[in-house]
């Protein structure tokens, strides 16, 4: 056995030796940061130990931690094994709490026709209806107070509203990181993550306490009850609604990938811990495929996609791509796993969207550069935002070629400012964006192999419809990440193609204020459970020749 002290946590862990400082770290929960879930890839799980004691690790770890951090005595937790006693500073950059968060999405005037009614008998008590039945009796006339919360459950972020049934209005909003992430990144390493008892125990017990932390913060916020809260949303991608339900997501990393629940339904806020109503209610959105969920379907109803004439594609990029297509109302949908790099993971300096990250990259036609940082701070990062308009900037400018590769500093098309900005690392061309903040060639690749799988998705998307990317009239980018870019990067990187220009529009948060439609009017409940039951799913896993048009989108 070992024993390892958590510098300034107060706390001991006496493992088996052998056992890596991550494993140790969540067995007295003292929480380490590990995004690709302890595979050694993302290097954000670093923690100080004093480099006399490195002779007490053995380290392995895909993720090559530079001879600087070496030296401070830095060490991947999750690659780290323990073969003697040591201690362990965990190093914490207090990102979260300066998180940028969209919140607001497009959305359409609502008629309320609530699931949920409340109405007073005259006498003595308000009984409460859940579609019709009575699901519960309260003292004196509470009539006045319905209310419900919308919860968008992003696979990076969560968001919480809270709403005035009988009003429609909106009496609070806040947002937080999604716990989860902070030991799986993306849908595949959580959903490996939770497939064992202890591991969907621990995913679905962070989820649910993050939810009623926000819940709390709403009430006070806009001075209610929260026993007057009688139904709760869940918005989110089909693995996110699974392991808030405390459904085990297995099926979904397993052929032939099918989910365990189809949405649609709903489940109690009581016996999942709920801190609303005793009789309270959760309603799941249903679900369109295994990688095409509840916050797709949110996203079609607040944008109306199947009442709209001609051909418009719905695309919500994040760790996952997904993507739906209307031709004058008949709907196609695909997925893509995009992977973490959008988020600022597995990025060499890559960051999420907090104080301090680089949101916004010009190159001015000098060749000077123009960097913008979330709350106007010194830089110490990338957000995924300005990852992408750093790319694609550098792509247009000639730094980075077609095929990804930064180009030689003599290049003569190059601008002379740009080109004392390509300097070597450790023998390796990087480019240098601010002091201390560079972008590497493994950062391209990412973002490439990223933004490739998205492509790949729209190209078979158009093709299965016979739709030319010319035929597209409306293209919608939908999602709290998606808000942030702007259109030119998207282009300039080929995530979209140049014939979307002047056709993009970015709507926001659309599985919020779906979630909301969902809330205040029952019928779009049935309404969306028939039109899913009738989107054509494109599997793009089926598709013989995937490979190779995947292969032709990464160039730029």
């Amino acid at each position: 056995m070992v024993r390892i002290n958590f510098i300034g946590k107060g706390v001991t862990a006496e493992v088996e030796t052998g056992t890596t400082i991550l494993e140790a770290a969540r067995t007295v929960d003292v929480m380490i940061e590990s995004p690709c879930n302890a595979v050694g890839t993302c290097g954000k799980c670093k923690v100080r130990v004093n480099p006399k004691q490195f002779d007490c690790l053995i380290q392995d770890g895909e993720h090559h931690l530079s001879q600087d951090e070496i030296a401070e005595g830095f060490t991947l937790a999750c690659q780290a094994k323990v073969m003697g006693d040591i201690d362990v500073e965990v190093v914490s950059k207090n990102q979260n709490k300066t998180l940028k968060i969209l919140d607001h999405g497009e959305s359409f005037a609502i008629e309320i026709d609530s699931f949920i009614k409340k109405e007073y008998d005259g006498s003595a008590k308000t009984i409460v209806y859940a579609g019709g039945k009575v699901i519960g009796e309260e003292s004196g006339d509470t009539a006045a107070l319905n209310f419900g919360v919308v919860v968008d459950i992003g696979t990076t972020t969560v968001v919480a509203s809270l709403v005035d049934i009988g009003t429609g209005d909106e009496l609070a909003s806040v947002s937080a990181l999604n716990p989860q992430s902070l030991q799986a990144q993306d849908v595949l390493s959580r959903i490996k993550f939770a497939s064992d008892e202890q591991g969907l125990k621990t995913m679905y017990g962070d989820i649910i306490k993050e939810i009623n932390r926000m819940i709390l913060e709403l009430v006070k916020e806009a001075g209610i009850k929260q026993e007057n809260i009688y139904e709760v949303i869940f918005s989110g991608n089909t693995c996110m609604i699974h392991l808030a339900a405390n459904v085990n997501p297995y099926s979904l990393g397993k052929y032939p990938y099918d989910p365990q629940i189809r949405g649609g339904s709903h489940i109690s806020a009581f016996e999942h811990n709920l801190n609303i109503s005793s009789f309270g209610l959760v309603y799941l959105p249903p679900i369109i495929s295994s990688y095409v969920g509840p916050d797709i379907t949110s996203g079609v109803l607040a944008s109306r996609l199947q009442d709209r004439r001609g051909v418009t594609l719905f695309v919500d990029i994040g760790t996952n791509g997904e993507m739906v297509i209307a031709t004058n109302g008949k709907l196609s949908s695909a997925s893509t796993a995009a992977g973490p790099a959008f988020e600022g993971m597995n990025i060499t300096h890559g960051m999420r969207a907090a104080k301090g990250a680089i949101e916004i990259f010009d190159i001015e036609e000098d060749g000077g550069v123009v960097v913008k940082t979330i709350g106007e701070a010194k830089p110490i990062g990338i957000c995924g935002s300005g990852l992408l308009d750093i790319i694609g900037e550098l792509v247009a400018n000639h730094v980075i070629g077609k095929n990804g590769k930064f180009v030689s500093p003599e290049a003569a098309d190059v601008k002379p400012e740009l080109k004392q900005r390509l300097v070597k690392q450790d023998g390796k061309l990087v480019f240098k964006i601010a002091d201390d903040v560079f972008l590497t060639q493994k950062d391209v690749r990412q973002v490439q192999l990223a933004k490739g799988a998205v492509r790949s998705g729209i190209e078979f998307l158009l093709k299965s419809n016979e739709v030319k990317a010319e035929q597209v009239d409306k293209v919608l980018i939908a999602g709290s990440f998606g808000y942030h870019l702007r259109a030119k990067s998207l282009i300039n990187i080929g995530l979209l193609p140049s014939v979307f220009e002047g056709k993009i529009d970015f709507i926001g948060n659309t599985s919020k204020s779906g979630g909301r439609a969902f809330l205040l009017n029952v019928a779009y409940r049935k309404e969306m459970e028939e039109l899913v039951g009738d989107i054509e799913v494109v599997e793009l896993a089926n598709r013989d020749d995937f490979d190779k048009v995947f292969v032709a989108c990464l160039g730029f």
